[in-house]
């Protein structure tokens, strides 16, 4: 008798549910937060100082634990793993809600973490094994909807549950979502185990740990307490110095934790780099632009939330027709398209000012989004085009690695020119008034960010993503490992 789970419904519909469901709270949980806190504050006491940790925490926790998931998940089945960092994710949003300080806020914090670092990777693994290389674009369409929504939702529902309930809804919020896909996923899901996944990589997983934590650590609190701090620069030189370390050791273990050597692959190593830039200017003007909205124009929380979701809408209307032109333009010139098309959005940001209709700032959001859909789409269709299916956890790793690293260096960047030029001025004999300057300048840096990414860009070969552009029903060869099919 068949299990229940192929009995019943398709794997492509199972984990797209649950991968999405997970994916959602996942991203919206970092964005929420943020508005939040000066509630949290308020009621616990805290310093802002304190507030910091419980969003740093986080994020250090979350670089620990990604490097680790993509062998977790080969070694001891991805449905397993995805299910237990679907638990701890679920049940520390519980403790995250029901906290009494700030120090359980943040060890709470560093749980969530802990889960959300597996989810991901092992996530878009068990994805990208159930739709083969020519439903690519169709498993990028799912992935778009979580990326897309939970940026913009996070500050209108973080604003509405602060405004009209507490600080602890907004982690209480994850609880129902959470239990429906563990409980899904528990039914539903099967089990995948790579039996060559190896032993533990124990000095990659200490090196990589370590080091990409300080480093986010050193890029999310650099703009705060100052790049010359000590404390930034210590452990901004050790984490380099550690994954350094890292690269060289991974380099010579027969099973490494990250297996760099998928690296000598151009096509996987081109959408990576395209991936981290792009990461860096769309994440850094949805970080600029609530601050200018909120600082400089004295916007709620949310308005700005209801300025910036029409992202969301750009987003999830251009992969309609995104998905279509991609077998016939391919990801180069869609990629290439898209972020210029961010950058030339962020250019138009740095020209906002109070007397701008909202009208035309929402256009502009809009307009964002639809450009993010014409590279994230073909980013990850073609991204894994050339990888052999049991290698997809660990290319899923090495992935989500850098998109983490992208994000928080394009954050650090803005907020360093925010810092620099400063959000506010002062004329002689008068009062403190706002810097817009800085803002307009920050969206240029982004914008320049863009640039940068369509020029890297321009390196892919459609080509090489030929797998993915061909229709359901052309056979396609398998792919090769990829250290026989890469190139150098």
């Amino acid at each position: 008798m068949p299990p229940i789970s192929a009995s019943r419904l398709s794997q492509k519909v199972v984990v797209g549910a649950v991968f999405v469901a997970a994916m959602f709270v996942n991203i919206l949980d970092v964005t929420i937060i943020n508005v939040a806190l000066p509630a949290i504050g308020k009621d616990l006491g805290a310093s802002q100082a304190s507030l910091a940790t419980v969003a740093v925490g986080y994020l250090v926790s979350l670089a620990v634990f990604i490097p680790a998931s993509g062998w977790l998940g080969d070694r001891f089945g991805t449905k397993r793993i995805f299910l237990i960092a679907l638990a701890l994710f679920t049940g520390a949003s519980a403790l995250c809600g029901l906290a009494q300080s700030i120090d359980q806020l943040v060890l709470f914090r560093i749980l969530q973490g802990a889960g959300g670092g597996m989810l991901t990777p092992v996530g878009m693994a068990m994805m990208f094994r159930v739709f083969p290389p020519e439903e690519r674009v169709r498993a990028s369409r799912i992935l778009m909807v979580p990326t897309a929504l939970a940026p913009a939702l996070g500050p209108v529902l973080g604003g509405l549950l602060v405004d009209k309930a507490s600080w602890h809804w907004v982690f209480y919020i994850n609880l129902p979502v959470g239990v429906a896909a563990f409980v899904f996923g528990l039914v539903f899901l099967e089990e995948y185990k790579n039996p060559k996944a190896g032993r533990f990589d124990l000095p990659g997983f200490v090196l990589s740990g370590a080091g990409f934590a300080l480093l986010m650590y050193a890029l999310s609190e650099g703009a705060t307490k100052g790049w010359g701090s000590p404390i930034i620069l210590s452990t901004g030189i050790a984490g380099l110095i550690l994954c350094i370390a890292m690269i060289f050791v991974e380099l010579r273990v027969k099973e490494p934790m990250l297996h760099l050597r998928l690296l000598r692959d151009r096509l996987f190593v081109s959408t990576n780099v395209v991936s981290m830039v792009n990461s860096a200017a769309f994440l850094g003007v949805l970080y600029v632009f609530p601050l200018m909205q909120q600082q400089a124009f004295g916007k709620s929380a949310l308005e700005t939330g209801l300025l910036t979701f029409p992202e969301a809408f750009g987003v999830v209307i251009a992969t309609q027709w995104v998905s279509r032109l991609y077998p016939v333009v391919g990801p180069r010139r869609l990629m290439a398209g898209g972020l210029l098309g961010i950058g030339a959005c962020a250019a138009l940001l740095a020209l906002v000012d109070g007397n701008t209709a909202p009208v035309l700032i929402v256009v502009l959001m809009f307009c964002t989004g639809a450009s993010m859909a014409h590279v994230m789409i073909p980013m990850q269709a073609a991204a894994f085009a050339r990888t052999a299916p049991a290698d997809n956890g660990r290319a899923s790793t090495i992935f989500n690695v850098q998109r983490q690293l992208g994000s928080a260096l394009g954050v650090a960047l803005l907020a360093s020119v925010l810092a620099g030029i400063g959000t506010m001025t002062t004329h002689s004999g008068g009062a403190p008034s706002p810097n817009l300057h800085a803002y307009h300048v920050a969206f240029l840096v982004a914008a320049g960010l863009a640039v940068l990414g369509a020029i890297a860009a321009l390196t892919i070969r459609d080509a090489d993503a030929a797998s993915t552009l061909r229709k359901k029903t052309e056979v396609v060869p398998a792919p090769k490992p990829a250290t026989e099919n890469a190139t150098v």
